[in-house]
């Protein structure tokens, strides 16, 4: 890329470009998933593979245009928000099960919520990169949080808890139109709740992201890239959500090593490659650990 004109680590004809080909995506997507019947699994995966494949694409043209380093670095940010919405996706099956939304509504839901997501998402990363760049010690107080964030995670608890008061009152507000689908209000409501559930876990993965790369279109355009994601996904996993049981354990090892990754910066600056490497090797340890325990179950 040259030199220049440059806004938040791009020229503004890359974050045009890119938001083009959000607003492309988004439009395929929603005509794509419309016309599958009752949300096919077979589709979603399709779609998510898509995404995957585009993600790829984009990381080659960045090596291209930007060189290797922000190549791999969009890579790692994409494959840590990836796999930490998998997390977000446990709490989104609960919820809907919870509320008793059928498929349709539930891709409704999930629409809006990528949605909302994206804007969300563009401003805690303003924010995030503005305070790092301002302020060298929000550097550690990030660290600890992802160190905090990767403690909670361990204490990850099983979905045989009571509904939530908020939970209880929103399947109760879904519930009351006629033939069980919610009104517009309980709609708005629920759109809400997926909001809230996204908006808390974007604290633990945007600075995530951040402890990787600082630059803020290869943190922004990876977040975007995995959100995109985010509504196939969620149907392609949703028959197998239960069978990983383990992976919360990989995505706590994951923020710990870029929470450490992070405070160790000014010593210590781990190579992107290594950040890549772990992050794969991480996940497939235990995406495999779940399945095996699984059958075994």
């Amino acid at each position: 890329m040259t030199e220049g004109h440059t806004f938040a680590g791009a020229t503004p004809a890359f974050w045009i470009g890119f938001h083009v080909i959000v607003a492309v995506l988004l439009l395929v997507d929603l005509v794509f998933l419309q016309r599958s019947k009752s949300g096919s699994v077979k589709a979603a995966w399709g779609w998510t593979c898509v995404l995957a494949a585009m993600a790829f694409f984009f990381a080659l043209f960045l090596s291209q245009t930007q060189g290797k380093q922000p190549a791999l670095e969009f890579l790692s940010g994409y494959l840590v928000e990836g796999s930490l919405s998998v997390d977000n996706l446990f709490v989104f099956l609960l919820m809907f099960r919870t509320l008793r939304l059928d498929t349709d509504q539930q891709r409704r839901v999930l629409l809006w919520g990528v949605l909302g997501a994206i804007v969300m998402r563009a401003i805690f990363i303003a924010v995030g990169t503005s305070l790092l760049a301002r302020f060298a010690w929000v550097e550690y107080v990030f660290g600890a949080f992802l160190l905090y964030a990767a403690a909670r995670l361990i204490k990850h608890k099983e979905e045989n808890e009571e509904p939530s008061g908020p939970i209880r009152w929103l399947q109760k507000q879904s519930l009351q139109n006629v033939g069980g689908k919610p009104a517009m209000s309980a709609f708005l409501l629920i759109v809400l709740a997926v909001e809230l559930t996204d908006l808390i876990f974007a604290l633990d993965s945007i600075p995530a992201v951040l402890a990787i790369t600082r630059n803020t279109f290869v943190v922004y355009t990876s977040n975007i890239f995995a959100i995109l994601g985010l509504r196939s996904l969620y149907f392609a996993l949703s028959s197998a959500l239960d069978k990983l049981r383990l992976l919360h354990y990989g995505l706590a090892l994951i923020l710990a090593f870029v929470g450490i990754k992070m405070l160790i910066s000014h010593w210590y600056e781990v190579p992107v490659t290594w950040s890549l490497a772990f992050i794969v090797i991480v996940l497939g340890i235990f995406t495999v650990a779940s399945r095996v325990t699984a059958k075994q179950a």
